[in-house]
């Protein structure tokens, strides 16, 4: 298994080889199991802070539960994400910006390893949302 160091070494000409694939979907599975276990522990939290209701800590008891949602919204996203991000390293999709086909980088890889877009075409996404008004969702 090659380190972090070794992948930012590899030639240009190795991008995506199956060295590269195997540390990017070892990272992704990583990340996956690190991400199944924060969402069962904040379902746990979420269940143990609703039988525990003192009437006297209802809104501090309400308030803890929405952040528990949130948390396990944010991660539920992050782990579809992670999981569309395995199908694209066994089809041979992974680390090529969907919309030009060029490399994302292992660079950008290595900080967002679910990313789908190269810097400039992300860049330019992100232009046209907000000179346009989008909303993601």
């Amino acid at each position: 298994m090659l380190t972090e160091k070794e992948l930012l070494n590899m030639p240009e000409d190795a991008y995506m080889n199956e060295e590269q694939l195997a540390f990017f979907k070892e990272l992704l599975l990583q990340q996956k199991q690190e991400l199944s276990e924060a969402i069962d522990d904040a379902k746990k939290s979420l269940a143990e802070s609703e039988r525990n209701t003192d009437l006297n800590d209802v809104a501090t008891s309400q308030e803890m539960q929405q952040l528990y949602l949130r948390t396990v919204d944010r991660q539920s996203k992050l782990l579809r994400k992670v999981n569309e991000s395995l199908k694209h390293i066994e089809n041979g999709e992974y680390g090529y910006c969907e919309l030009t086909g060029e490399p994302i980088g292992v660079q950008r890889l290595l900080a967002r390893p679910t990313a789908t877009l190269s810097v400039q075409a992300k860049e330019i996404q992100e232009h046209q949302e907000r000179t346009q008004g989008i909303i993601k969702a």
